[in-house]
């Protein structure tokens, strides 16, 4: 792992995006991000350029490029041992934002985040049942 003060980023939460990334982990995290809480499930950059890739790849002309881009950005992603990591991967994700409901409240979505910007996190994710 990295040092703690390098570039900004909580190493041991990098180290879980590594493992993501290096060996198809997935982990259910929460993340404070700038005030806003962020819950889903760590999934490798690879999955998450795949499902991007999966919205546009039925569209028009200009929405299949856009697909065989991200296709290929996915491939051309450095997972290495020891590949710095600066963004992370969620899906099934879930933004609170200080009230009570979530942004987006439905779908399955997909969000990305520099892992500088995360303040702090938690092991599991936040469900939120309308009871």
């Amino acid at each position: 792992m990295s040092s703690e003060m390098g570039a900004g980023k909580d190493s041991i939460l990098e180290f879980f995006v590594q493992a993501a990334n290096q060996h198809d982990f997935s982990l259910d995290i929460t993340l404070n991000v700038n005030g806003a809480v962020v819950s889903g499930t760590l999934i490798p950059v690879k999955d998450y350029f795949d499902a991007m890739s999966e919205t546009f790849e039925d569209g028009n002309d200009i929405a299949q490029k856009i697909s065989e881009q991200l296709a290929g950005a996915g491939e051309n992603v450095d997972t290495s041992k020891g590949a710095e990591a600066n963004f992370i991967h969620l899906k099934n994700t879930k933004v609170f934002c200080g009230d009570s409901k979530p942004t987006p409240s439905e779908g399955k979505i997909l969000w990305r985040g520099k892992l500088s910007e995360v303040d702090g996190f938690f092991l599991g994710r936040i469900s939120n049942s309308d009871s």
